[in-house]
């Protein structure tokens, strides 16, 4: 063989195995587990997750709930001078006039005339008892001033007593 042709295929032997060692082949097998354990325990994060969010919903809050609207109904009274709660320290608003009838733009269903003209009125709702069998009664009413958007006061009344 010619020694120019023999050269040339030793040198081409070397670049082949240059290039072996340069470019290897890495596994992909580690590579397959870690991803089938960061898919289990992503789906396992997520199943305690709702488990522990229905567990904690489910059972604390509706205790409570159910417990304090019964003790809340206990404590109502109604007769035909006075409805609420009971005491009156308990309140940290009252106002004094006569209970009519309508709220201002959907905000209290009824008012409280002081006499002192319609800007001066206190709509009125109440979340503890109906206020329409008191209408066109002089009362004192007691409860907390909610926020209005075009009431000037607005309170939810959790007591009333009629003043005669």
């Amino acid at each position: 063989m010619n020694p120019d042709v023999q050269e040339n295929i030793l040198e081409k032997k070397d670049l082949k195995l240059k290039d072996e060692r340069l470019m290897k082949k890495f596994s992909t097998k580690p590579l397959r587990r870690f991803n089938n354990f960061l898919i289990l325990g992503t789906l396992a994060s997520v199943m305690a997750g709702i488990v522990t969010g229905y567990l904690l919903s489910g059972f604390s809050f509706r205790e409570s709930n159910n417990t304090g609207e019964a003790n809340l109904i206990d404590k109502i009274k109604v007769s035909e001078k006075e409805a609420g709660l009971e005491g009156e320290s308990n309140f940290t608003d009252s106002a004094e006039g006569i209970l009519l009838e309508g709220g201002i733009e959907g905000e209290g269903t009824h008012h409280l005339d002081r006499g002192m003209g319609p800007s001066k009125y206190v709509y009125l709702s109440s979340s503890v008892f109906d206020l329409q069998s008191f209408v066109g009664r002089n009362v004192k009413v007691w409860g907390e001033t909610i926020s209005a958007l075009h009431a000037g006061w607005l309170m939810d009344v959790t007591k009333l007593k009629v003043i005669d």
